[in-house]
């Protein structure tokens, strides 16, 4: 029996993928626990029906990804914070801080999760952080820290 994978089974495939399996193993576990779907005509349209929507999605949301990229290529945020001897800072800044400021600064709201900094920065000057926007595409953005006067 034919079947359409409705998620992704170890030892058989992932999601969407249409597989050759036993009938007993079809009928008596994939089916009803809802793992797989018996392929039907019906059932093939709507896969790729569902196929051709992921596919127009990821588009659009790359499209998007793409242009945000390019507003961020140009950017940078000033943090100002207390700093001691020779710009060492009191504590450090971190991706939530620099998220904090790109949304006060410029009004561009960005999952600190997605800003990948080397280290946490503990002194002033100018520093380069990636903003990964999607998986195949990031943008740099420039942080200034300077003490707080």
């Amino acid at each position: 029996m034919i079947v359409i994978l409705k998620q992704d089974f170890k030892g058989l495939g992932k999601a969407g993928d249409m597989v050759k399996v036993s009938d007993g193993h079809a009928r008596n576990m994939l089916i009803p626990r809802g793992i797989a779907a018996e392929a039907t005509d019906g059932n093939i349209r709507n896969l790729e029906k569902q196929k051709k929507l992921n596919e127009e999605k990821y588009k659009k949301d790359l499209a998007e990804a793409k242009t945000l990229a390019e507003r961020l290529g140009g950017l940078s945020v000033k943090i100002f914070t207390k700093s001691g001897e020779n710009g060492r800072l009191f504590g450090s800044i971190t991706s939530k801080d620099i998220a904090d400021a790109l949304a006060e600064q410029h009004g561009i709201r960005v999952d600190k999760r997605k800003i990948a900094l080397e280290g946490p920065i503990k002194n002033t000057g100018t520093v380069s952080a990636e903003i990964k926007i999607f998986p195949e595409v990031a943008a740099a953005l420039r942080v200034d820290v300077e003490a707080q006067a």
